[in-house]
């Protein structure tokens, strides 16, 4: 299955740009959540690291869900 992904995300340029994007928001997402939750105006090395880890974990965790659709 997961040969099967790369494969596609090798040659179908835009399933590689629907999965960048994806990415890129939960990410992106998660730094939204976490300035307000904490009240910063920065982020620390420490701030990027567990937003990143909580980004991919929602992403996923949000790929999971489609493959049981």
């Amino acid at each position: 299955m997961i040969k099967e992904l790369c494969k596609r995300l090798e040659t179908d340029e835009g399933l590689y740009l629907s999965y960048q994007a994806n990415i890129a928001m939960s990410f992106k997402d998660e730094c939204s959540r976490y300035k307000k939750k904490s009240g910063k105006n920065y982020l620390s090395h420490k701030d990027i690291h567990e937003i990143a880890n909580k980004a991919s974990q929602n992403f996923l965790n949000l790929l999971i869900k489609l493959k049981n659709k």
